[in-house]
């Protein structure tokens, strides 16, 4: 069967659509990582000399939210983030599809959660002007990224919920939205391909 079967060219193309947008994210959460890590050591050079960056722990603090949580939707669509496989890696066919699309829906559960504590963490520092301690920065930015990062996720795990769902009913189907995670033997096999190709 094609990936197309069961709806696979409508998730294909969704799956795409929030692919760049995940990409995106992940591409400003790196930039913000080394743009931290320079003005990290000019801020070590400039304490040295007795000059420190005004501000700059106050602001670091709030750039946390950026590589912390803009990552982590495009994360899950790789499934690069911490799996337990005891349990579903042994399983095939139905029942891994099964097992997955329960999982899945139960991190969707939680997010949803975490989206809602999150955003009202937002608009109470909204409402209230909130700032950091010594500059006055104020906090409400990095905490609206945290609501906002967590709404991808929940479309990521939306979109695999249903590739999910979609492979339990068509077993056959090539998978989509969904991440194809290897096991330790697949990842041994393709290493030894590569470097027999090398020779």
């Amino acid at each position: 069967m094609t990936g197309t079967h069961g709806g696979g060219a409508l998730l294909l193309s969704m799956n795409r659509g929030l692919g760049a947008v995940e990409d995106t994210l992940n591409i400003i959460a790196a930039l913000t990582i080394f743009i931290v890590m320079l003005v990290t050591t000019f801020q070590i050079f400039c304490r040295l000399a007795g000059y420190p960056i005004p501000g700059f722990l106050e602001a670091s603090e709030q750039a946390i939210a950026v590589f912390a949580f803009l990552g982590v939707a495009y994360a899950q669509r790789y499934g690069a983030h911490i799996r337990m496989d005891m349990l579903v890696g042994a399983a095939h066919g139905r029942m891994r599809w099964f097992l997955e699309a329960v999982a899945t829906l139960l991190g969707m559960i939680l997010i949803a959660v975490l989206i809602r504590y999150s955003w009202s963490f937002f608009y109470n520092s909204w409402e209230v002007g909130d700032v950091t301690y010594d500059y006055g920065i104020p906090t409400w930015p990095s905490k609206l990224l945290v609501p906002f990062a967590f709404s991808i996720w929940f479309l990521r795990l939306t979109l695999q919920f249903i590739g999910f769902l979609r492979l339990l009913i068509w077993p056959k189907a090539d998978p989509v939205a969904v991440p194809v995670i290897k096991t330790a033997a697949d990842h041994a096999q393709d290493e030894a391909s590569s470097a027999g190709g090398e020779k």
